[in-house]
């Protein structure tokens, strides 16, 4: 089997995690502002496995802890989902801006 060490895993784990954080930071719309949450989310999986696989390997802590993480974002992914669509149909935009702008 052929093992990648793990300066590689998180060379990648933090490539992901920037360009989720850029991702975060430099749109305006709801939709890609969530994916980039999601990335940042599944950046964290990769270094619970890699570090799990290399330190840990008798235990599955590591993994334990990403199907937790995997089920909180599928929930907050649903939720944020829905909040998105009653934005859109109530104000017609997704775009952050036009949110601060909200009065009920």
């Amino acid at each position: 089997m052929n093992n990648v060490p793990l300066v590689q895993i998180l060379f990648v784990s933090t490539g992901l995690f920037f360009i989720g954080m850029y991702g975060l930071f430099s749109r305006r719309n709801l939709i890609t502002i969530l994916m980039s949450i999601e990335l940042m989310l599944n950046s964290v999986n990769i270094n619970f496995v890699a570090f799990n696989k290399y330190l840990y390997t008798t235990q599955l802590n590591g993994v334990i802890f990403t199907i937790f993480i995997i089920t909180i974002a599928a929930a907050e992914a649903a939720v944020a989902i829905a909040i998105i669509i009653n934005l859109y149909r109530s104000h017609h935009s997704i775009d952050v801006e036009d949110a601060g702008e909200l009065k009920y």
